[in-house]
């Protein structure tokens, strides 16, 4: 028996937290019953439905995406461009991006239907590294770095402390390339902090997400998590709540 909105999750229907939403707005019933109660435990016998249509209890996967630029992290776009979910043609689940990655940003990108472990993943607090790698217009100064190690304002509020390091820069060019860790997932965040600070990105990627790295894979190439390693990324996660 487990909980009525982590069944939910789990079938990638959405996260834990909007199924319980869900639940409480009376749009879900088990065999024919509007359930509103969030301790409801529920086996594999019960039928279920949300907003009227049955769910499928998928098994949930979790893939690694090495995420080429140009490409859309969603399941669909309306302008009709490349998304993520284009190179699983042959996944049957309904997975979707853990998160995102710009358009122009490449590297490390999770997909699962699994929207408990994306909750999970997702949620600022639990504080999972983010490493980018980025070259940038300019030669920020030691102070420069340290506003964004401090947490420097942006429009949507002030970014939690970052740890940053500049790795190599190039007079003639005016460019440098700095490796910055943040935790959270905000829109552009990366670009936005540089651009704060007077040195706007030219190139961006996420090089690394908690443990996991694109290693081994071009661009555009998947792999499947082991059980392991969605194991460790679960037990990060809640180790830092």
């Amino acid at each position: 028996m487990e909980r009525l909105q982590k069944v939910i999750a789990q079938a990638g229907v959405a996260s834990r937290r909007k199924a319980e939403e869900l639940i409480l707005e009376g749009r879900v019933t088990v065999d024919g019953k509007v359930v509103k109660e969030l301790g409801t435990k529920v086996s594999s016998n019960n039928k279920i439905e949300v907003n009227g249509i049955p769910l499928e209890r998928e098994e949930p996967v979790y893939f690694l995406l090495y995420k080429p630029t140009g490409v859309i992290s969603a399941v669909s776009d309306d302008k009709g461009r490349k998304v993520v979910t284009d190179f699983f043609p042959l996944i049957k689940e309904r997975i979707y991006p853990i998160g995102r990655l710009d358009y122009d940003t490449s590297g490390v990108l999770l997909l699962t239907n699994d929207g408990d472990f994306a909750n999970l993943l997702m949620h600022p607090k639990h504080e999972v590294d983010k490493v980018y790698i980025a070259k940038v217009k300019g030669i920020p100064t030691r102070e420069q770095l340290k506003l964004l190690d401090r947490g420097i304002r942006l429009e949507d509020g002030l970014t939690a402390p970052a740890k940053t390091k500049l790795i190599t820069l190039d007079k003639k060019k005016n460019t440098s390339i700095i490796q910055i860790i943040i935790h959270e997932g905000r829109n552009r965040q990366v670009r936005r902090m540089f651009e704060a600070i007077g040195c706007p990105v030219m190139k961006l990627k996420r090089e690394r997400y908690g443990f996991l790295t694109v290693h081994g894979l071009k661009p555009g190439e998947s792999r499947e998590l082991t059980p392991h390693e969605v194991k460790q990324l679960r037990a990060q996660s809640q180790a830092s709540k």
